[in-house]
């Protein structure tokens, strides 16, 4: 109706995408103050909407709304205050009823249309028609499952008989207060949550056309055959030119730093000189070392959590004023940050990982066990390195202790091979708290494993001999590529030739 009566002589609503778009924001901007500032579904802690605009060009909007603890839905019967999913009573609510009849009827689909646009493989993509339920209940891992009693009646809607199984899930005060279509659904599942925050971030509609344009030849080019294009219809142009907010976030996200001393991260300019850079006297500040700061002049900051310090400064453990107050654990400074972590009960300790080498060792070879035990060092940055080291090297030197009786030299093969496989992930095995490689046992001198496996590789005297055998032109291409790589230069080459001309007897020479 607000478009309608705005509307000049002769104008259809098509003619006027400026009145569409002002008016579902203004209803939009209405619906942000009903839910955000009187609370009629309760108080609201954070959100997300986005707005996004059909193919034929009509906006709408997806709204995540996250309550505060006194507000959550956790019973049938809270649900059934919210949302309902059935016909209203006719005679009490005549004006309720012709809406639901009007905005919230799903289809007809399946057996009555089997045209609808929601049908996939011959059934509704959303599941309709639902079943008769007597009582709502909670779905497993989804949404609930909403009251819809078999109560007879129904409506004839697109010239079909429609009952309580074809109503989407409606809250009566908003759809009363707006008269347009509006599903609400509690979200109570991980599962749920996920679902949603995907769908309001999956971005605009795509359309994928194909042109099918002959040059004069007659001929297509298929790699120019299918454009991925989008259709930005006259409202969505308007909304934009209006600069409408698209989407938006509630309270806002801020990702804190958590860093080891000296060890944050700093921007800077990539034509700045770095002793410049680290010469300014905010060079060693970041997020965490104002929050120490900020708990050693505020007594009554010490309270609040690290997390929760953007609510209250411009910038878990709370009240820590320096790194060594977050290795404190009842009094005692622990020899590590994950010590304390562990002592704290923020972490688990390395029960898993010592668990999952004793497992094991019951089926893998003692080549898989020192892989395995590569992989744990790196990856999952165990706290008793050392200990699981002790506990496990019996059973990751098996294969060695056949031919060694020697302990210590059993040892250092063990270490001589992980450090190899350390080597192979980008780390050093002087990283962590291992016994010392002794260097009289060492023949790799420290070389990195893949060198030391390509020059142990044997090269046959026939192989070698390969080159008196090249022809005048593989001669010619073989010395200038040899020339190349004896003086450590390095360079490209590209042979080129037709079939037959013994390209790989090249490469193989």
């Amino acid at each position: 109706d607000e478009i309608i009566r705005e509307l000049e002589p002769g104008q259809t609503p098509q003619d006027r995408p400026d009145l569409v778009v002002r008016v579902f924001r203004a209803k939009l901007e209405d619906l942000k103050k009903q839910l955000f500032e009187k609370h009629i579904l309760g108080k609201v802690i954070a959100h997300v909407y986005v707005v996004e605009f059909q193919k034929r060009g009509l906006p709408h909007a997806h709204f995540l709304l996250i309550m505060s603890s006194r507000y959550k839905l956790t019973s049938a019967d809270q649900y059934d205050r919210i949302v309902s999913a059935e016909l209203p009573d006719k005679k009490k609510y005549r004006e309720l009823y012709d809406m639901v009849v009007k905005h919230m009827m799903h289809g007809p689909c399946g057996p009555l249309n089997g045209k609808c646009q929601c049908m996939r493989d011959g059934k509704c993509r959303n599941n309709y028609p639902r079943e008769f339920n007597p009582t709502t209940s909670q779905g497993k891992d989804s949404y609930p499952l909403y009251r819809r009693r078999n109560d007879s009646k129904s409506r004839m809607v697109r010239g079909h008989p429609l009952d309580n199984r074809w109503v989407v899930p409606y809250n009566p005060y908003l759809l009363r207060m707006y008269n347009c279509y509006m599903n609400v659904e509690v979200c109570s599942s991980i599962k749920a949550v996920k679902y949603l925050f995907k769908y309001l971030y999956k971005g605009h509609d795509r359309a994928l056309i194909s042109i099918n344009e002959a040059d004069n030849n007659g001929e297509i080019n298929e790699i120019q055959r299918y454009r991925d294009a989008r259709w930005v219809t006259p409202p969505e142009a308007l909304w934009r030119i209006y600069g409408f907010d698209i989407c938006h976030i509630s309270p806002s996200v801020r990702q804190l730093q958590l860093h080891l001393p000296n060890m944050h991260m700093l921007a800077f300019d990539a034509d700045k000189d770095l002793r410049d850079v680290l010469d300014k006297e905010d060079a060693g500040r970041s997020m965490l070392t104002a929050y120490f700061e900020a708990n050693r002049q505020h007594v009554w900051a010490r309270d609040i959590l690290y997390r929760d310090f953007p609510m209250w400064f411009t910038w878990q453990t709370p009240g820590s004023t320096s790194f060594e107050d977050l290795r404190i654990v009842d009094g005692v400074v622990m020899p590590s940050f994950r010590a304390a972590a562990e002592r704290k009960g923020l972490i688990e300790a390395d029960n898993t990982l010592d668990e999952c080498l004793t497992e094991a060792e019951v089926f893998q070879m003692p080549l898989s066990l020192r892989r395995l035990f590569a992989t744990i060092l790196v990856y999952c940055e165990p706290n008793d390195v050392r200990g699981l080291w002790d506990k496990h090297l019996d059973a990751m030197s098996d294969d060695y202790k056949r031919n060694n009786t020697c302990p210590h030299v059993v040892q250092q093969m063990v270490l001589i091979d992980i450090r190899g496989m350390l080597q192979s992930m980008g780390k050093e095995i002087t990283s962590f708290p291992l016994p010392e490689i002794d260097e009289s046992h060492d023949s790799t001198r420290g070389d990195p494993r893949e060198i030391i496996e390509e020059s142990s590789i044997g090269v046959e005297t026939d192989d070698m001999n390969l080159s008196d055998q090249l022809n005048d032109e593989q001669r010619s291409a073989f010395n200038k590529i040899m020339n190349v790589v004896g003086s450590a230069q390095g360079g490209v080459f590209f042979v080129d030739g037709p079939g037959g001309t013994r390209k790989t007897f090249l490469y193989m020479g």
